[in-house]
């Protein structure tokens, strides 16, 4: 059975909740990336900020300059390592979510599943390269 740690990215981009708004926009445009998992001192999973957010924001003219803290979703869905991939499907179609992070047993993060990064991995692309 295809499990969440077979397909999931492990160099995941991270960020405090004190990283301003601003800050974390650039860093989703200079990496290219769509989403910065927040992390607290324990490496735990306290939020997600996706580019969604970001142009909710600006449409909301949202000052940027405020912490992450303040915008990131809170309650994230998260997935555990051996959650199948068939399961993590379900949850990605229900949620409406394109990025889940996978955190151990205590909740630290060991990786991201991303819609684009199994796409990726079934159509052997890089869709960075797009």
């Amino acid at each position: 059975m295809l499990q969440v740690k077979h397909m999931m990215l492990t160099n995941v981009i991270t960020t405090s909740p004190n990283m301003s708004v601003k800050q974390t926009i650039k860093t989703l445009y200079e990496k290219h990336i769509g989403c910065v998992v927040v992390i607290d001192n324990n490496k735990k999973c306290i939020g997600i900020f996706t580019e969604r957010d970001a142009i909710r924001l600006v449409a909301e003219n949202v000052q940027l300059d405020q912490s992450l803290d303040n915008v990131m979703t809170k309650n994230i869905i998260t997935l555990q390592e051996d959650t199948s991939i068939n399961e993590a499907r379900k949850i990605i179609s229900t949620h409406k979510v394109r990025h889940l992070p996978v955190v151990n047993k205590k909740g630290e993060l060991k990786g991201l599943l991303s819609v684009r990064g199994i796409l990726d991995q079934f159509f052997g692309i890089n869709s960075q390269n797009y």
